[in-house]
């Protein structure tokens, strides 16, 4: 039952809408914005990929080399050890690449609709060894004056949570990889519960277990323990092999309330929610049966890669929960949902 009201303006920003950051390089993709409110304004930090301009017999994509300069790879299309069946990923000779290079820009906005580039605020880039693929697929927890950033860092080495505390959104205190491999989809929560900070993150383990939805608490927000899972994928349903966080929990009356993705075996990216005990998120109330979204319309299902909703990002007004959502890992799109039209939805 697909809930979410979309905003007619759909898609917001498209590739084509943005000049590339990197020089000699094509946007292919915006994804999966972290979102937040600062200077009375709504605020996108976008994922952009971005890869050098393809030429025909030749795949091309980009890496941070061992000096942290960016470096363009090549190879022939038709080189036996190549894999490239996936628009994601590359396999040469058993060593997997990105296809794309991804960093994180910002856009705002005064009516959550039009979107532009602000002067004087600087894309954040990759940086150092772990992040030699880029960075992905950030959420912003909005605590107290601070700004709190965790991504997905990733390089040969693996795919780990990175993190990085901003109050200005000019000057940037990276805190390193606080989640090692592998491990994405962080969400931390906007405020402390029993005097701990919590967030949630989704360890792979494709041959024992699956891809869950994890739960950690923090004295600091750098260290992280007493990990426990919390909701697994269901066989034969719409989050049948995968499943992950969306942005941060949202306080409701009922209890926290969090809006996840699934995938079933067919890559299709849907959303839900969970409903978690307030003074204990560690216990689940109730879950989405059927998505609350679902991939229906043309920009959600074909792209980049399609049949794709998939959030990392809202802001709350009363009832209203305005998220913002990658499409087919192509586009950005916007939506609102009614939160308590969602927990009438959970059992």
């Amino acid at each position: 039952m697909d809930i979410a009201k979309r905003f007619e303006q759909n898609p917001l920003l498209r590739p084509a809408d943005l000049q590339p950051g990197i020089k000699g390089m094509e946007i292919l993709c915006l994804l999966n914005p972290g979102v937040f409110r600062y200077n009375n304004k709504i605020w996108l930090l976008l994922r952009v990929a971005e890869r050098p301009k393809q030429i025909e017999g030749k795949i091309s994509f980009p890496i941070y080399n061992e000096k942290g300069e960016i470096e363009v790879l090549s190879f022939d299309v038709n080189d036996p050890d190549l894999d490239a069946t996936d628009p994601r990923v590359i396999n040469y000779k058993k060593k997997d690449y990105l296809t794309t290079l991804s960093y994180l820009r910002l856009v705002c906005s005064d009516d959550g609709i039009n979107f532009y580039e602000p002067e004087g605020y600087p894309p954040i880039f990759g940086k150092g060894e772990l992040e030699t693929f880029g960075i992905e697929d950030c959420r912003v927890a909005t605590i107290g004056k601070e700004f709190v950033l965790t991504f997905t860092e990733v390089s040969e080495f693996g795919v780990g949570v990175g993190m990085i505390k901003t109050t200005d959104w000019k000057n940037f205190s990276r805190q390193g990889m606080i989640i090692p491999p592998h491990n994405k989809d962080c969400a931390v929560f906007e405020e402390k519960i029993n005097d701990k900070y919590f967030a949630f993150h989704r360890p792979s383990s494709p041959e024992l277990g699956g891809n869950y939805i994890w739960l950690a608490e923090s004295p600091d927000l750098i260290h992280w323990g007493r990990h426990k899972c919390i909701a697994v994928v269901r066989p034969g349903m719409w989050d049948s092999v995968r499943v992950g966080a969306g942005g941060p929990p949202i306080r409701t009356e009922k209890g926290w309330l969090a809006i996840y993705h699934g995938a079933n075996q067919h890559h299709r990216y849907c959303l839900g929610a969970l409903l978690l005990d307030i003074n204990d998120p560690t216990k689940v109330l109730a879950r989405s049966i059927d998505p609350i979204m679902e991939p229906d319309m043309p920009y959600e299902q074909t792209g980049f890669f399609g049949n794709v909703v998939f959030t990392n990002g809202h802001y709350v007004d009363g009832d209203t929960i305005n998220f913002y959502y990658g499409a087919s890992d192509e586009v950005i799109c916007g939506a609102k949902f009614s939160i308590s039209e969602i927990l009438a939805t959970l059992v």
